[in-house]
């Protein structure tokens, strides 16, 4: 018999958790009613979570409840929480991979918490220096894979290189039938532009570009991260995070100003009307929820972060992500990567 992929979830982290984290787990058998290839892990206050199964009359034929004691706060920092965090649901969703009780694990806890217990639990695999937090940005041509988006303030050339690796790795986990065609983020597209760890960062993906692992396109600037001609992007955790803060708030803020100037006055609502389906079809491709779960690649297992103030629906896509990462093998991608990375340095 076939072996279920065994996602584990941290039932307990995030804001309105367990009940967010419940109810996105209903979506998701809700939308796989006919797989029954898959088993859900939760870790949690066994009371709180059968209560929620019971409230949202949810089968448990396709789910497994570990009881934890204690959870993550999201105001402990990283080193307080470590100390204490041994019994807590985050620690023991982690730690199942570990114990041959998942296949990858899931939290909407404290991001710095999540990325140091990981680190400490799965530890990093041997040719990966740092891990890097990679997210998906929707382009004109489908989907974008970002990393790094936070977890490394500070990168050298081998960092990115290492980066890119592991992006495109993720890309064909995703997307088997695509190619990754991998940018580097810069000011300019020109070669001669940028510092010179970028410059030093480009020659090395220039000789690794190959049609089995990635294509290396070169720079690209910030105005044509979502043209699509790209769909693996590189840089460090200090502009990755800025430019996702900045995409995140541009599309609030053109989505919020659309909905209030359409709602202005008596015309406008009556226009409203004849453009609602292509309004809905706009709000559609912005939604973060569906874009929902960064992934810490480089470690000896993935582990994929929810943002924390999502609702069930975003927590819903984040689970399916988890789902779709194992059936694409990405581990294995990884490896594959690496050792052609290996075998172009030697």
């Amino acid at each position: 018999m076939k072996k279920k992929i065994t996602i584990a979830i941290d039932a307990m982290g995030g804001d309105n958790s367990p009940d967010k984290i419940i109810y996105g787990v209903n979506l998701f058998l809700r939308k796989n009613i006919t797989n029954n290839d898959f088993l859900l892990n939760l870790f949690g206050d066994e009371k709180k979570i059968k209560e929620l199964l019971d409230k949202y009359n949810i089968s448990t034929n396709l789910i497994k409840i570990t009881h934890t004691s204690s959870v993550v706060s999201d105001e402990e920092t990283p080193l307080t929480a470590v100390k204490n965090s041994k019994n807590t649901s985050m620690w023991n969703c982690i730690k199942a991979q570990i114990e041959g009780d998942a296949d990858i694990s899931l939290s909407a806890g404290n991001t710095g918490v999540l990325l140091v217990i990981s680190r400490m639990i799965l530890k990093m695999m041997n040719d990966v220096s740092k891990p890097a937090l990679a997210g998906f940005w929707p382009n004109q041509k489908g989907m974008s894979v970002v990393l790094d988006l936070g977890a490394n303030i500070e990168c050298n050339d081998e960092n990115l290189v290492d980066f890119a690796e592991l992006g495109s790795a993720l890309y064909k986990s995703l997307f088997s039938n695509e190619k990754p065609i991998v940018s580097l983020l810069n000011i300019g597209s020109e070669e001669i532009k940028g510092t010179e760890l970028l410059k030093k960062t480009f020659k090395k993906l220039k000789t690794l570009s190959n049609d089995n692992n990635f294509i290396f396109k070169g720079y690209i600037e910030g105005n044509r991260l979502m043209d699509g001609d790209t769909n693996v992007i590189v840089t460090d955790g200090f502009t990755g995070n800025i430019a996702l803060k900045t995409a995140e708030g541009t599309a609030k803020f053109i989505t919020d100003n659309l909905k209030k100037s359409l709602k202005q006055n008596f015309f406008t609502r009556i226009s409203l009307i004849f453009s609602y389906f292509a309004f809905k079809k706009f709000k559609e491709k912005l939604d973060p929820r569906k874009y929902n779960g960064a992934i810490f690649l480089g470690l000896n297992g993935p582990v994929v972060k929810s943002h924390g103030g999502t609702d069930a629906v975003g927590f819903y896509h984040s689970i399916d992500l988890c789902y779709k990462i194992i059936k694409g093998n990405l581990m294995h991608q990884i490896k594959n990567n690496l050792n052609h990375l290996n075998s172009e340095q030697q």
